[in-house]
């Protein structure tokens, strides 16, 4: 099942696009200003954004935007009552998968959804064939195909969790991640009050893998905010 987030203050385009992405078997949250529809999308890994462009508070546009700085990469479908090109132009360039302008039809928003989805497929499929095995320095190596964690040639035995979460962190070298959005993508949880587990599994994964668990070489500590794997 798809989790799509809609980020729209019409009751009634809102209505629409639920009952539609229902209809194609997506679970859908529902946001109706920017600042809501963007702690949403910091705080869940949906698997689509759709999102008015005209909000209130701060615009789709300005969403968009934040969440491209942030890296967090959800395919971004932009509605909007605008027509003019540099609108469309804008929209774009913040980093939008898709533009749609209102009023559109049914049939062809659900064709632009679909076809969004088919893009994030063949992607990810490819980057799983073309990206198996991640090798960092210092002799750690992860096969994320066969599930394998070898140190200086010595195979580690993590548990699926510990696996999960040291694949996410090590595939983005460098990005900061939040217990809770660690608990989202990991573990599934979106709520909050179950951070120890994500500090445990740390503490765990540091043990296994660090060469001195109390002064760690490859999952740092970033203060105030969470963890990231190190991008020396």
């Amino acid at each position: 099942m798809k989790n799509v987030l809609i980020v729209e203050d019409d009751p009634d385009i809102l209505q629409l696009l639920q009952i539609h992405l229902q209809d194609l078997g997506c679970k859908t949250q529902i946001a109706s200003d920017g600042e809501a529809g963007l702690q949403a999308a910091i705080d869940f890994p949906y698997d689509l954004i759709v999102l008015d462009v005209m909000l209130p508070g701060i615009d789709g546009l300005e969403v968009c935007r934040q969440l491209r700085a942030m890296k967090i990469p959800t395919p971004v479908l932009m509605l909007t009552a605008r027509s003019e090109e540099i609108d469309k132009v804008l929209g774009l360039e913040t980093g939008a998968d898709d533009y749609l302008t209102k009023p559109f039809s049914v049939r062809e928003f659900i064709a632009r959804v679909k076809a969004i989805f088919r893009r994030v497929k063949m992607i990810k499929e490819a980057d799983e064939q073309q990206a198996s095995i991640i090798a960092i320095k210092q002799g750690l190596t992860i096969d994320k195909n066969k599930r394998k964690v070898t140190l200086k040639g010595q195979r580690l035995e993590l548990t699926p969790k510990e696996f999960d979460l040291l694949v996410l962190l090590a595939s983005n070298p460098g990005h900061s991640y939040s217990r809770k959005r660690l608990l989202s993508v990991v573990w599934g949880y979106d709520f909050e009050g179950y951070e120890h587990t994500v500090n445990s599994h740390i503490n765990r994964l540091r043990a296994k893998i660090e060469p001195d668990p109390n002064q760690p070489s490859y999952i740092l500590t970033t203060w105030g905010v969470g963890y990231r794997f190190t991008d020396d």
